[in-house]
């Protein structure tokens, strides 16, 4: 086993619970309930995982989670400690995988799961979402939870993603948005519709 998923394993998840638990977390917005058949795509971008996963699992605590993680070192990585904190694992990307990661996101998603995803991740765009993602939701009806993390204090890397890190103590302001995407008679119209999020959350 390699050393960083090992650490990752048993260190991550502690580390990312205990620093949770001190933020003063507010959450305005109404989260959709997902149906027995229909599940529901939760979102967040890439830069505000810290919270964005624990977010998961604190709004649907009894549904089963599942995280799409990238097959990169770093969604390893990060695999090993979503398993941890109660996710399965959907691995892939757009562009690695993305037929297959789209079929197992629909069939999750038809037996009521919550599949999570950081639609600007792994490399970006920047705040971007991913054409797999907002045409699966189109075709199957499914709502999309957009979930939008401020942090009053938080230190921010010099990452393509603008990754944040949440000081101790700091508030985190959630805001849920509930996007109920129309059919789309084009990619045209797609993706009109995608650079129409990308300047609605550029800075969610």
């Amino acid at each position: 086993m390699h050393l960083l998923p090992a650490l990752a394993r048993h260190l991550l998840p502690p580390l990312l619970k205990l620093l949770y638990r001190t933020l003063r977390v507010t959450i305005t917005g109404q989260r959709p309930e997902p149906g027995r058949n229909n599940g529901v795509i939760v979102a967040f971008w890439h830069g505000k995982m810290v919270a964005g996963w624990l977010l998961v699992r604190h709004l649907f605590p009894d549904r089963k989670n599942l995280a799409v993680v990238s097959m990169s070192e770093d969604g390893q990585i990060l695999s090993s400690a979503l398993e941890q904190l109660g996710f399965g694992l959907i691995r892939g990307s757009s562009s690695r995988g993305g037929e297959a990661v789209r079929k197992k996101m629909a069939e999750a998603l038809m037996h009521g799961s919550v599949v999570a995803v950081t639609p600007d991740g792994p490399r970006g765009p920047i705040h971007s979402f991913k054409y797999g993602t907002l045409s699966l939701a189109s075709e199957a009806g499914i709502p999309i939870l957009f979930i939008e993390i401020t942090y009053t204090r938080a230190r921010m890397l010099r990452s393509w993603d603008r990754f944040e890190i949440p000081l101790p103590f700091s508030k985190a302001e959630i805001t849920l948005h509930e996007l109920q995407l129309p059919h789309f008679g084009s990619r045209e119209e797609l993706e009109i519709y995608e650079r129409r999020l990308k300047a609605r959350f550029s800075h969610a």
